[in-house]
Order: C-alpha cells, then structure tokens, then sequence
C-alpha cells in the first residue's frame, strides 16, 4: 500500500509542479505516521477511563452502553519482562487501538516458569511485576481496557498443577491431584494470597494500584476451570463462590468472571441439545450454575468447534457454532440476567483454510453484533489470538499478525466501525470519521 502512495506521489509531482510535490511528500509522510506511529496525536498523553460496570444484561461507561470487540494476547508480561521483547508490547496495543479495537484479556499469572511472576507461595518477582505493570500502563495510553486472568486450569505458564505441587513439596497437600487445588485449603490459602497481592499491587508507572485501576476491565478467576474428579459440579462451584467474593471484598469497583468455555453441566437439559458432546457436561463446570453466582458479574463462552468436534467437516461447524452462540445469548437474557462475553474463539491454520477461518470469524462477529444492535446480552467478543511479526513460537496455530494482508483483520476493523455506528465510537482519539 505504502508503494501505491509513493507511486501516486510521483505522477503528483510530475504533472502539476511544486505546490502538489509537497501536498504529495506531505501524504506520504501522514500515511507512513498513521499506519506506523500512532492515529492519535499526542498520544502519549494520558488517556482518561471509566469503570466499565454493569447494568442487567449490558456493560455500560458513564452510563452508555458498551459493546466489545477485541482480542486475546496473552504474552503481553512474559513478553515486557526483557528489554528487547518489550516493543511487541506496544506495538500490539497500538495496533489494537488503531483497529478500534477496545478490550484485550491477557494473563496476570506466571506461577513457577521461566520469568515466574510468583516463583513461590508468597514469593514475586519485581522484575515480572514491573512487566505487569507496564502491560497496564501502556494498555491505558492507548486506551484499552484489560480482562485479566488470575491462574490457568491448564499446565502452561504453571498453573493449578503448580500450586498442587508446591503444596505436595511442602508436606501439606492434601492431594497429589491436579483438583486439589480446589479443595485443598492450603492451596486455597496460596490463592487467595496470590489475589490480594496482585489487586493491592501499586502500579510503579502510574502510582494507581490495580483495584483502583479503570483500565482493568475486570478479573477473570480461571483460564477454562475443569474439575474432571467431580462431575456433579459442587467441588468447582465451592470454589467459584468463595473467589469470587473474596475478590469482591478486596475490589469494589471491578467486574469479576469465571473464564469457563460454556458447557452445560450434568443437569441442564441443554447438555444433550447444544453442548458439542455428552462428555463436555461431566467436567465438573456448568454454565448455568457457576455464572448465577452473586459475585459473578458477567458470563464468559468460548468457541473452538475444531477442537470439540474431531471428525466433523467444516461445513458442520457454522449450524453448530450459531446454535451455541445464541443458546448462551438467550441465557443471559432470561435465565441470568447477566452480559454474556465470548472471550475467546478461534478455528486453526493448520487444518483450515483461509476462508473457511474468514467465515467462522465473520458468523461469530455477526452474531455478536446483532445482539448489541438489539441491546440483547451478547456482549462481544475476543478472538485468539493477535500477535505481531516474530513470534511464531506463541502461534499455537491461531495467532494473526493483524497488519497482515489478509481478509480476516479487516473483519475486526469493520465490526469497530459497525459497532461505532449501532452504538457510539468508545475511543476519544481517533475520531469515527477519521477511522471509519
């Protein structure tokens, strides 16, 4: 693109003298600014938030409604803790912020790996800290919000497994179970430590600790909780109702989130009829459940049919992935009363194609945006996962270098603009006309 403007520069200043050879060098100049530097001038400056809060089934700032779209990077510390990682961090939050996108999730956990944020119970590296720290600083000169997950279900980046062990290790666990971690209450009593640190940490960037922070969007409690030793669900609801009012007593002015995938548990009569298989209900989560807890102000759904459905073809995902969306939407308008986030979603490079991607993406999109121009409680969502140029390792065949040429980034610029038109541009600078 950068080549077609330099191109029109040249005819420019060929055909109509010196006048049109600096309004033409000056383009050049504004386009190379815009696409590589930053749409908003002084955007150095401090960029003014609000809590995101919620009323019934929507988020809402200052009182207007607020619809996401957005995405999910969840390297953003790991990747700020070294000197020369920590451009991609800013790079992928301007780039998001050019794209009008609004809220990214990313985690705010590296529990007992390489650059560990807690390298022990109790024990945190400032240096990983401050590469959180940074994460939010930088998200809030650009003007986006965070959605920030507190531990991993999964082995990656340690996890509840991490905790089990540190508790095996020092005589006290209960279990050698990865689902101890539930239950046991010592490693109840890490987590909870582990929490209160990080909500009552003062940023050393911008003096605000993160409680008070407006650019956090909320907490999410777990990424994708599973507790496969009890089925019926009690052992993880325990958990979520105590976490989550243990946040909320600490935090008075953040949203709080579970992070599960959406399944129906083992009594919902949905676990026949919407969830992708009967295995998906005897996970020990259950969507219903665990998101009427009081504490829990908002629901969250993710969407992988590629890694639910084995032997399915593609052209049986779109019936699949539109059911579930709308299942999960119709949910929190009549049964919770809560906004529904799908906070991640994605279909694989390596099995699928382009297009196929380009389609799933775009249905999803869709269906979210017509839930918010109806005021429904499809309240946006997040793809996984953006990444910038360099970072193969993280791809885990998802990721999107959003500059890319390819049809799917526009997607994500269109549903900005869309968006702004149904409901209001959220960001100050750029302004809609200028961006759309």
């Amino acid at each position: 693109m950068l080549q077609k403007v330099c191109k029109k520069y040249r005819i420019m200043v060929n055909g109509n003298g010196l006048f049109y050879h600096f309004v033409g060098f000056a383009t050049v100049l504004l386009f190379i600014y815009m696409t590589f530097g930053n749409v908003k001038f002084g955007f150095e400056e401090e960029v003014e938030l609000a809590f995101v809060e919620r009323n019934g089934t929507q988020f809402v700032v200052d009182g207007k409604a607020f619809y996401i779209n957005g995405w999910n990077s969840y390297w953003l510390m790991v990747q700020s803790v070294d000197e020369y990682s920590r451009p991609r961090v800013r790079e992928m939050l301007k780039a998001g912020a050019n794209m009008g996108l609004t809220v990214c999730r990313t985690w705010a956990f590296n529990d007992g790996d390489y650059n560990a944020l807690q390298s022990f119970p109790g024990v945190f590296n400032e240096e990983t800290f401050k590469a959180l720290d940074y994460v939010i600083a930088e998200a809030r000169k650009n003007g986006i919000r965070l959605l920030l997950s507190l531990v991993n279900n999964l082995h990656a980046y340690g996890g509840k497994t991490q905790y089990v062990t540190w508790a095996w290790q020092e005589g006290i666990g209960l279990s050698s179970s990865n689902d101890s971690f539930f239950y046991d209450p010592s490693i109840r009593s890490y987590f909870k430590n582990y929490v209160k640190t990080i909500l009552t940490r003062k940023n050393t960037i911008t003096g605000v600790e993160y409680r008070n922070d407006p650019t956090i969007f909320g907490w999410e409690l777990m990424n994708e909780p599973r507790c496969l030793t009890d089925p019926s669900g009690d052992t993880l609801q325990e958990w979520i109702e105590e976490m989550s009012a243990f946040v909320k007593l600490i935090d008075k002015h953040h949203l709080v989130t579970i992070g599960l995938e959406g399944f129906y548990g083992p009594n919902d009569p949905k676990k026949l009829t919407v969830n992708p298989h009967e295995w998906a209900s005897r996970l020990g989560s259950d969507f219903i459940r665990n998101s009427q807890t009081p504490n829990i102000d908002f629901a969250s759904v993710h969407i992988y049919p590629d890694h639910w459905f084995h032997s399915q073809e593609f052209e049986n995902y779109m019936p699949f992935v539109s059911k579930w969306m709308h299942s999960h939407i119709e949910d929190g308008d009549k049964v919770l009363n809560k906004p529904v986030l799908f906070s991640e979603f994605g279909l694989s490079d390596i099995n699928f194609t382009l297009s196929e991607r380009k389609t799933m993406y775009k249905t999803i999109l869709d269906i979210s945006y017509n839930s918010a121009k109806k005021n429904k409680a499809g309240a946006g969502a997040l793809v996984w996962q953006f990444l910038v140029g360099g970072m193969q390792e993280f791809s885990d065949d998802f990721g999107i270098v959003p500059w890319e040429k390819t049809p799917i980034p526009s997607l994500f610029v269109e549903q900005s603009c869309r968006l702004a038109k149904a409901k209001g541009w959220p960001h100050k600078n750029p302004s809609y006309k200028q961006f759309c």
